[in-house]
């Protein structure tokens, strides 16, 4: 499987169509120049392209694996971890104080997005990294940062999050791991946690654990949570890994997808852990980790859609049913629409990062609320975005396509998993509709009149393309004051289709900017989304107002199968 990192289809989305520009004119973001953002893309580029790309394959088919209590992972995962490492690439946004390069985290997702599409099993293990160091560096004290953070960003130590059990998954307050004082600033930490990404690593020195457990004197429920670090091996007086800790990998999960990236349960039987934050204040830790990973899921899930369709074209350039089967229409609808779809979710990424970086580079209220409206809509569209265009890879490659010789059906595996972790899709709707619109909608409609502004704005060049986002942004506008009048549950029950038409209008946004920016291609595509995808909206919009009470009519025994109740 062949894999081009899509380094100028970024670098026009970050220069025509997303407030890059505003991030890089920033005194915090001034080194991200047009030359430096160029020579880190095609850096990037051709990491993903060259190095990450050959080990997606022998991921997928050795996949990673216990051996006497140690995890070994896939052939070549070592290497490839070490030009991450060595390149620097992890701490590309982190602090500079704990050797990062201090860069704008639209850079970051940029990056994250091409090796993703190279290998997203071997991605995972940086992207929970970078999480977990922009959680120690919102929230641990100096002496943490100091021992963790240098060690973190430069890919000598990995990190982990810890939250799911097998009782609590969505339901994180339902945790039962315990943690005890010692008295000496040290706790210990007692529990099971399952479903943990690179969980046990041999392509690092140590692995560090934010873990989520509960003090004696810790309320029920989320506010009493307290968030942890446990290190695999504890730091010795030189910083350096010492004796091992209480803690082991039970098992590896046999996943759908991802083999080559250990997914362990994992067991704390007293072992020895620092606190990171606040007694009792460990979820607002783990939301900034959190948070972080979410936008970076959303970019899995374009990453990996991109590398589905670069093979899908491929073959249907070589495949022979009365000519070549890209020249079918119907084919042609397929590829073009999965285009259209992945340019789209990238740029509500790279736009939700822009948000995020000029929030970090002017402390404005309103770009740290447009940040997070934007991350759950990346996270969601970027992910069912990804399931479908590999969906439609493996259709277009037809019977080959269900044959794992071709390898078009990995990418299927690989990215399902996607919508599911970091907060199934449901719940970033559930929380669009219900955290996100607690503001009485004042995010979504700045984000609305961008939209509208920018429509009236293209009028004079794309006349019907401008008026169809008009009025789809204006029908939105509409739906979202509807769902403002309802209670929460009631606002639940519509919340996917609600997320999914926010997402398209948006999509049919970006594309309309692209359009005046572009070429005639860059034109074409966007009369693609905005005449074939967009009109979506309206379907989304008619069942996010639908009620509740269609959906509790339904009995648990009809839903089952049954006639009666």
């Amino acid at each position: 499987m062949s894999y081009a990192a899509p380094v100028e289809q970024i670098e026009f989305i970050l220069k025509h169509v997303v407030p890059f520009p505003d991030v890089a004119g920033t005194e915090k973001f001034a080194e991200a120049t047009p030359e430096t953002t160029t020579a880190i893309l095609t850096e990037a580029g051709k990491l993903a392209s060259n190095v990450l790309a050959p080990l997606n394959r022998a991921g997928d088919q050795t996949p990673a694996r216990l051996e006497n209590g140690k995890l070994r992972s896939s052939p070549g995962f070592d290497a490839g971890f070490r030009a991450i490492a060595e390149g620097g690439w992890i701490g590309l946004a982190a602090d500079p104080e704990y050797g990062g390069m201090g860069l704008p985290q639209s850079l970051n997702m940029a990056v994250a997005d091409m090796m993703s599409g190279a290998c997203l099993s071997l991605q995972l293990n940086p992207l929970l990294t970078q999480g977990q160091i922009e959680a120690l560096e919102h929230h641990a004290s100096d002496a943490l940062k100091a021992l963790y953070l240098p060690k973190l960003t430069s890919g000598e130590w990995s990190g982990t999050m810890n939250l799911t059990e097998p009782g609590a998954g969505s339901d994180v307050g339902a945790l039962t791991t315990k943690a005890e004082r010692n008295g000496d600033g040290t706790y210990t930490i007692t529990g099971q946690k399952i479903f943990i990404t690179w969980g046990d690593s041999d392509v690092t020195e140590n692995v560090c654990h934010a873990v989520l457990a509960r003090l004696p004197d810790g309320g029920k429920g989320t506010k009493g949570i307290s968030l942890f670090m446990v290190p695999k091996f504890i730091p010795d007086e030189d910083g350096n890994p010492g004796v091992a800790n209480s803690l082991k990998v039970v098992s590896l999960e046999e996943k759908m997808g991802i083999h080559g990236s250990p997914t362990c349960v994992m067991s704390y039987d007293g072992a020895t852990g620092w606190l990171i934050g606040q007694e009792h204040k460990g979820m607002a830790a783990m939301f900034t980790m959190m948070n972080c990973a979410r936008l970076g899921v959303g970019v899995q899930g374009v990453g990996v859609a991109e590398a589905a369709l670069q093979q899908a074209v491929a073959y249907a350039q070589d495949r022979n049913q009365m000519g070549p089967i890209i020249g079918h229409p119907d084919v042609r609808r397929m590829l073009a629409t999965a285009r259209a779809e992945i340019f789209a979710a990238r740029a509500i990424c790279l736009a939700c990062a822009a948000s995020i970086d000029m929030e970090r580079a002017t402390d404005d209220r309103d770009c740290a609320a447009r940040a997070a409206f934007l991350t759950p809509i990346a996270k969601a569209y970027g992910t069912d975005v990804g399931c479908r265009v590999a969906d439609t890879g493996v259709q277009v490659h037809g019977g080959m396509g269900y044959v794992e010789e071709t390898g078009a059906a990995q990418y299927l595996r690989d990215v399902r998993i996607t919508p599911i972790y970091e907060g199934t899709n449901g719940i970033q709707a559930m929380d669009l509709v219900g955290r996100k619109l607690a503001d009485g909608g004042e995010a979504a409609m700045r984000l609305l009149d961008e939209v509208s502004d920018g429509a009236k704005a293209a009028h004079g060049d794309h006349p019907e393309l401008a008026d169809d986002v008009w009025q789809a942004s204006e029908a939105l506008r509409e739906a979202t004051q509807d769902l403002l009048k309802r209670d929460v549950d009631e606002r639940f029950a519509g919340a996917v289709p609600y997320l999914t038409a926010f997402a398209l209008v948006l999509g049919g946004h970006f594309h309309l900017r692209a359009a005046r920016k572009g070429d005639t291609a860059q034109l074409a595509l966007a009369r693609v989304f905005i005449g074939r995808v967009l009109p979506r909206y309206a379907a989304n919009l008619a069942e996010a107002r639908a009620e509740l009470a269609d959906l509790t009519a339904i009995s648990d025994a009809s839903l089952a199968g049954g006639l009666g109740g």
